[in-house]
């Protein structure tokens, strides 16, 4: 029956603002109407939309203001580079520095790569892909190129 998430949505305070920096992300728009737009993920299966109001302050938590997209592994080889290149700051996650993202999280007994970073209105965004399913033991945390040379 359920095949993906079709749709996510985030508070924003200024939307030109945010629909340029999601232009950036190479998002395309897809509808604009007032106060809301939304920005194809992948046309015909998921976007994202983005409403501008008020309430973008309320407190951060990643059940309310956190999406993560998806991206090919070998995309990570130069995700970090291509953040910076177009002026995104990556933020460091899991205690690990700049210099260890991007990072591996243990999501015992799976394991995925990630980079985390935020839009104009501290929405947290984050690239991720599998890296192992159903099969890996318990680990700390730790960046992607120490997870290689294991």
């Amino acid at each position: 029956m359920i095949k993906g998430l079709y749709e996510a949505h985030l508070p924003v305070s200024n939307l030109e603002n945010s629909v340029e920096f999601y232009k950036k992300l190479g998002l395309k728009l897809a509808s604009k109407k007032g106060k809301v737009a939304f920005f194809w993920i992948v046309k015909g299966e998921s976007w994202l939309g983005l409403w501008e109001n008020d309430t973008v302050q309320l407190k951060y938590h990643p059940s309310i203001r956190h999406l993560a997209f998806k991206i090919d592994e070998e995309d990570f080889e130069h995700a970090k580079e291509w953040l910076n290149s177009i002026g995104i700051e990556i933020r460091t996650e899991f205690g690990l520095t700049a210099e260890h993202q991007p990072l591996v999280l243990s999501n015992h007994p799976h394991a995925h790569a990630a980079l985390y970073f935020s839009d104009p209105d501290g929405n947290s965004l984050e690239l991720i892909t599998p890296l192992r399913l159903d099969d890996v033991e318990d680990f700390n945390e730790m960046s992607l190129e120490e997870w290689r040379k294991r």
